[in-house]
């Protein structure tokens, strides 16, 4: 449907694009968007945006400034730094909206949480600390790690239990960070591959402590690269939406060539999809999209800070209808309608 939101000329905190939004509605209805801002240095904040609708239709956005900047220690670092590409879902049962976001500090990007009343108020929770599990003889705090978003209400968890749920893409090379380390993956994953991992805290501990949210467990691997336009890794995108047939999860998949994962591609492409998640095991995948829903063909998807990306992080609904929200070469921010087809 085109673009919704670019950098604002003069702006300094918007000079190195904006990009990658998260979505929610103030008290009032109102629809925003919460994007990626980037200053020099790679330095990112969370802004407001109110969507302006023509007809019904997201055609611009008014700025409402910027609501979660890189105040705490571990969200600083020398080489990058931030808060990177929020994913925002509003919890009816909590009577908040939960974001969860990429901390980009000094041991690299690190996932957290925050949350809000109103989208302009932030309370953060902390970096999310993933209990241990010993039948992953490994420890998931080691790893980098992105795409987190969260389910909109309870689901069950491994046990039966009603939980909240979060989606995240732990990534095993360890290799960034410590030379020649190389990759360690978990026992009976044999798969190197970034893929999409879902994780649980009890609706009972949250009940008791909001902090719980960050403290998930139970965690399983959910969904790896299947197809070619996927074939080196895949992260969820949106909040999970339900459906007649379970839970829509949109994804983005990676193809290509990467040489670095934590600097801009010029071999990869970003494209989007989607698959269908099991209502009563969230955990199980019931069918996915063999081929992209939509792929890098605008010049504003083409050329860019990171080229050939499309990457959905935010759905909503606009009289009845469905838009995608998702960012364009990490540079500008696009809106898509997405339509049932029968």
């Amino acid at each position: 449907m085109g673009v919704v939101m670019s950098p604002l000329p003069g702006d300094i905190l918007e000079s190195e694009g904006v990009l990658n939004p998260a979505s929610g509605r103030t008290p009032d209805g109102t629809l925003h968007l919460l994007p990626r801002l980037v200053a020099p240095g790679n330095v990112s904040r969370v802004g407001l945006a109110e969507v302006i609708l023509d007809e019904g239709v997201p055609t611009g956005v008014k700025r409402r400034g910027v609501v979660l900047a890189p105040d705490a220690g571990w969200e600083r670092g020398k080489a990058n730094a931030g808060v990177e590409d929020p994913r925002v879902t509003w919890i009816p049962s909590l009577g908040r909206h939960v974001m969860a976001y990429v901390a980009y500090g000094p041991l690299g990007p690190k996932p957290a949480l925050a949350v809000s009343h109103d989208l302009s108020h932030w309370t953060r929770l902390g970096p999310i600390q993933f209990a241990y599990q010993p039948d992953l003889d490994t420890d998931l705090n080691l790893f980098p790690n992105k795409d987190v978003v969260h389910f909109p209400e309870p689901v069950p968890g491994p046990d039966g239990e009603l939980c909240y749920a979060m989606l995240h893409r732990p990534m095993w090379d360890l290799g960034w960070f410590r030379p020649g380390e190389g990759v360690h993956l978990p026992a009976d994953v044999t798969d190197e591959r970034p893929g999409i991992w879902i994780s649980y805290v009890p609706v009972s501990e949250v009940e008791k402590d909001i902090t719980a949210l960050a403290r998930p467990r139970g965690h399983r691997q959910v969904a790896l690269s299947e197809h070619p336009w996927e074939a080196l890794k895949i992260g969820a995108g949106p909040a999970p939406i339900r459906v007649d047939e379970g839970w829509l999860l949109l994804h983005h998949g990676v193809s290509g060539s990467i040489d670095d994962p934590f600097s801009p591609q010029e071999k990869a492409s970003y494209a989007a999809g989607a698959m269908i998640l099991d209502v009563a095991d969230p955990s199980q995948v019931l069918a996915r999209s063999a081929e992209p829903l939509m792929s890098p063909e605008t010049e504003e998807e083409r050329s860019g800070t990171v080229p050939n990306v499309v990457f959905p992080t935010a759905i909503e609904e606009i009289d009845g209808v469905l838009y995608v929200f998702y960012g364009m070469a990490d540079a500008h921010i696009g809106v898509a309608r997405l339509d049932r087809v029968e």
